[in-house]
C-alpha cells in the first residue's frame, strides 16, 4: 500500500468518525423542534392574530397536521384585527376549518363589543362557533367581572344562536369561574408538559398547550392546541341557517 493511499485511508476514516460522534447531538437539535403534532394522534390547531404577520396557509396546509384555526377578528369596542379578512380568506381557500374569536374587555360596554364582533366575524363564514377571549379583570371584583362575562355571552348567543367557545388560562378559571361555566365548552391555556386540570373538575374540549409553537408557513411562534380526551372537532361545527349574513 503506498503512502498516498494510506494517508488518503487516514483522512477518510477521520471525517467519518467525525460525522458519527456528531449523530447524537444532531439528533438532540431534531427532538428540541418536535412538535406536540409530530409525536401523537390527537386533533391539532392554531390560533392567529397580526402578531404572527403574513401567514403562508398554502404551507401550513400541505405541510403540517394543523386541522382548524381560530383567527382573531375583534377586541373591546372597536379594535379590528387589521389580518382578520385576508387570513380568513386564505385560511378557507386552503381547507382549514376557520373559527373567529373576540378578546373581550370587562369595563367595556357588552353591546358595543358584540356589535364590533359581529361586524367582523359574519356568520356564513365561519366553519366552527365563535370564541371568547377570557384574559383579563379590569380591575373588577370576581362577582363584578362574572356579570359583566355573562351579560356579554348572553348578547353572542342571541346574534349567532349558539354558545360561543370559552377560552380561559387555567389559574384565570381556578380564581374567577369555578362552577360558573358549566354550559360552555372551554380552551384551556396552560403551557407546561402536565395536562390541565381545573379546580372543580370541569371537562375541557381543547387544551392550548404552547403559546411558542413552530409551523412551517410561520415566522416566529404560534399559539397552539388540541382537543382532550374523546372531544371531536364536530362539536365546534357552526350551525348554520338561512339567510344568515
Amino acid at each position: 500500500m503506498t503512502k498516498k493511499i494510506r494517508s488518503y485511508i487516514h483522512t477518510t476514516t477521520f471525517y467519518i468518525t467525525s460525522l458519527l460522534s456528531l449523530l447524537p447531538s444532531l439528533a438532540s437539535a431534531q427532538s428540541q423542534y418536535a412538535e406536540c403534532e409530530d409525536t401523537c394522534s390527537h386533533i391539532h390547531g392554531i390560533d392567529i392574530s397580526h402578531y404572527q404577520g403574513e401567514v403562508f396557509w398554502e404551507t401550513i396546509c400541505n405541510n403540517t397536521k394543523m386541522a382548524y384555526v381560530y383567527i382573531k377578528a375583534t377586541e373591546g369596542e372597536t379594535r379590528i384585527d387589521p389580518k382578520y379578512e385576508q387570513n380568513v380568506l386564505t385560511a378557507h381557500r386552503y381547507g382549514l376549518k376557520v373559527g373567529s374569536y373576540h378578546f373581550y374587555r370587562p369595563t367595556v360596554p357588552q353591546e358595543t363589543q358584540v356589535a364590533n364582533f359581529f361586524a367582523q366575524c359574519k356568520p356564513s363564514e365561519q366553519d366552527l362557533i365563535p370564541m371568547i377571549d377570557v384574559e383579563v379583570t379590569g380591575g373588577l371584583s370576581t362577582e363584578a367581572l362574572c356579570d359583566s362575562l355573562f351579560k356579554f355571552l348572553y348578547l353572542v348567543e342571541q346574534v349567532y344562536r349558539q354558545r360561543p367557545l370559552i377560552y380561559v388560562g387555567t389559574n384565570f378559571y381556578n380564581k374567577h369561574f369555578q362552577g360558573k361555566l358549566d354550559r360552555y365548552l372551554l380552551m384551556v391555556a396552560q403551557y407546561s408538559e402536565r395536562l390541565p386540570v381545573l379546580a372543580d373538575g370541569k371537562d375541557i374540549a381543547l387544551w392550548q398547550y404552547t403559546g411558542k409553537g413552530h409551523l412551517h408557513g410561520i415566522n416566529g411562534y404560534v399559539d397552539k392546541s388540541r382537543f382532550m380526551g374523546r372531544h371531536q372537532l364536530r362539536e365546534l361545527r357552526f350551525r348554520h341557517r338561512k339567510g344568515e349574513p
